[in-house]
């Protein structure tokens, strides 16, 4: 669990911190993002805290974490969804976005399925 802990808080700071570096950092910051899809940006700029949060409920083994998890899975997922809309109706975008997304869907879905077996688990056995 603390492996799940620490990989969740690591992308959540890492995620804030680059977001934040397009978002707030400038013309030049802007530039090199190239054709950033600004919903997707923030989205993930935004859900970086909300793994960080995730990531500490985990370490604590809070069940609340595990259904944090899941929404964050579920809501990448939409997400990925709606920059696929946004894709095939020809807009702009980057393919390291493709590949970002993917692994953020990959990384948090293993994440649930991982904080939902030992968390809920253990404490279903407690009760």
């Amino acid at each position: 669990m603390k492996t799940a802990a620490g990989v969740a808080i690591v992308f959540g700071v890492l995620t804030i911190l680059s977001g934040g570096r397009v978002l707030f950092g400038g013309e030049a910051a802007q530039a090199a993002a190239g054709n950033a899809v600004y919903f997707v940006l923030w989205f993930n700029f935004l859900s970086g805290f909300v793994y960080v949060l995730a990531g500490v409920g985990i370490a604590m083994l809070r069940r609340w974490a595990v259904w944090i998890a899941i929404t964050i899975a579920v809501s990448i997922a939409a997400v990925f969804a709606l920059f696929g809309l946004h894709i095939y109706g020809g807009g702009a975008f980057e393919m390291r976005t493709v590949g970002a997304m993917t692994l953020r869907l990959i990384v948090w879905v293993a994440i649930a399925i991982i904080a939902g077996r030992a968390i809920l688990a253990k404490q279903h056995i407690a009760e």
